[in-house]
């Protein structure tokens, strides 16, 4: 096995500075840190991870808990881009990810977690109020939160108030008045969008009928197509309709396209994520696109800041914008 002796010898250079290029230290000159990286590659260098984690008292792997109600892991179309992103900067930052996931052998979370030696957790889409992830939150480990707020840990939060404000916002400058919302299961984030829902109609002067606010599980394309029928058939149907995210709005598509009408010349839908898939399907849908490269991106950075400053390392809560975008689902009347 190469070690950094072997390439100190090669490079006619100490240790330290090996050890200072490999690790990409500022304090030695960019042309012998590249010389040093080069020979390090060609001899096939690899870092003992166990001889660095006894250095730095790190194992350098990161928990991801994800729990997604309908168990669809990597294969949901919103946080696995987000995930993707968390993956790739703690990557590039020298970090591996482990999953935790719903079958650990009867270990809560946290037992997990040390069982793993993980040096941090981020948490994405499970139930905040469990006691597990209480548990978790409250534990001495470092922690970072994706679209919760909990007072005492850092969380990467989008920005739903303002992101459905500015769907709502389009849907009627596009000359909607009569426009339903189908919003997701209780939690905080459907909370917000409600809240804001509801503020933003009042602002603009529109007159939301109780009917026109139904309840659907997100991503759950059987009952969005379900409650699109009975929104269908009131006596005085919606021109629009808002869905929770853009998946769930498939099934509501379906259900406008089996009765012989059309979208959008006869019924106008809107979801709300921006997947990829929705640019590729005619109509295009209109939707308020996250920026889930950002989201993951800040979760992997700011659970390494915790645990390599965890003096100096600031407990805070960024909120992250998305944007509408306009597609063609939504038509001017």
């Amino acid at each position: 096995m190469v070690s950094m002796k072997d390439i100190s010898v090669r490079c006619g250079v100490s240790v330290a500075t090996v050890s200072k290029a490999l690790n990409d230290h500022k304090d030695i000159g960019e042309a012998t840190k590249q010389k040093i990286q080069q020979v390090a590659k060609e001899m096939g260098y690899f870092p003992n991870s166990s001889a660095r984690a006894l250095k730095t008292n790190r194992t350098y792997n990161l928990g991801v808990l994800f729990v997604d109600e309908a168990q669809s892991g990597l294969t949901h179309d919103y946080f696995s881009y987000v995930l993707d992103n968390f993956k790739r900067t703690a990557e590039e930052k020298g970090y591996d990810i482990t999953f935790i996931n719903s079958s650990r052998n009867g270990m809560s979370y946290l037992e997990h977690s040390r069982y793993r030696c993980f040096d941090g957790v981020v948490i994405a889409c499970v139930n905040f109020n469990t006691p597990e992830v209480i548990e978790l939150v409250n534990s001495d480990l470092p922690v970072v939160t994706i679209d919760h707020l909990f007072n005492n840990r850092t969380a990467i939060i989008s920005d739903n108030i303002k992101g459905m404000r500015e769907l709502l916002t389009y849907v009627y400058e596009m000359g909607h008045r009569r426009i339903a919302y189908i919003h997701g299961a209780d939690s905080t984030v459907t909370r917000s969008r409600l809240s804001s829902f509801y503020k933003t109609a009042e602002e603009l002067g529109i007159e939301v009928p109780d009917e026109y606010i139904r309840e659907a599980a997100y991503r759950d394309t059987n009952m969005t197509y379900r409650v699109t029928g009975e929104l269908l058939d009131l006596p005085n149907p919606p021109t629009c309709i808002l869905y929770p995210d853009d998946f769930s709005c498939f099934g509501g598509i379906n259900a406008v396209t089996e009765r012989g009408l059309s979208v959008p010349d006869d019924v106008s839908v809107a979801g709300y994520d921006g997947i990829r898939i929705g640019r590729h399907i005619e109509p295009q849908l209109t939707t308020l696109r996250q920026d889930t490269a950002k989201l993951g991106r800040l979760a992997a950075e700011k659970l390494i800041s915790l645990i390599e400053q965890p003096k100096t390392a600031l407990i805070e809560q960024i909120i992250v914008s998305g944007e509408v975008y306009p597609g063609k689902s939504v038509g001017r009347i």
